[in-house]
């Protein structure tokens, strides 16, 4: 079964960011896109190294006008010891949120119910809160924050372009495709 176009579930969960503790709800996600993060744990080996990937590039994600979520089943608590207790963590500024009831993993098919964690999975969501792109892989592979930013990009313009298409590694600037009966088998 595929998540695109699923709409994400209401919620309402807490995040750590910039030294504090705030609510996040469903409502806080619409209206512009996002970026739902998901990651196994904090504390752990390959999840940091996304994470600083994610941070290093944070201000590229805003300036797209898409606001990144890192999401674990963690508590907001464990978010600010992990943020007190790694540099790489400690470089984040966008939020981590809480999802200990994994609500928000279930929803998005990526709870491991034997482990009581989430799988790697990245969501794009669009304005209207509805998934759009979305990546799920093993867990001992970490993702790339460049190629997360390119999908979003792209992501966008096939939403304000629904006459054309992005082909494989296009980047904003590049040529589109507008598909048409006479591009069939000359491509």
């Amino acid at each position: 079964m595929t998540l695109l176009q699923h709409e994400i579930t209401d919620f309402k969960t807490q995040a750590f960011q910039n030294d504090d503790i705030h609510e996040v709800t469903k409502q806080d996600l619409l209206g512009h896109w996002s970026v739902l993060f998901f990651y196994p744990a904090d504390f752990t080996f390959v999840c940091p190294t996304e994470l600083e990937d994610l941070a290093i590039k944070y201000e590229d994600f805003k300036k797209a006008g898409c606001e990144i979520y890192s999401v674990s089943c963690d508590t907001e608590f464990v978010h600010k010891a992990w943020h007190e207790a790694n540099e790489k963590i400690a470089k984040i500024q966008y939020p981590m949120l809480a999802d200990p009831t994994a609500t928000l993993a279930k929803d998005l098919d990526t709870y491991n119910e034997a482990e009581g964690k989430a799988e790697r999975g990245d969501f794009i969501l669009s304005p209207e809160g509805k998934v759009v792109a979305y990546e799920v892989i093993s867990s001992n592979v970490g993702r790339n924050a460049d190629e997360l930013l390119r999908r979003v990009q792209a992501s966008q313009f096939v939403y304000e372009h629904g006459d054309q298409v992005c082909p494989a590694k296009w980047e904003p600037g590049d040529d589109t495709i507008e598909p048409s009966l006479d591009l069939v088998g000359q491509l």
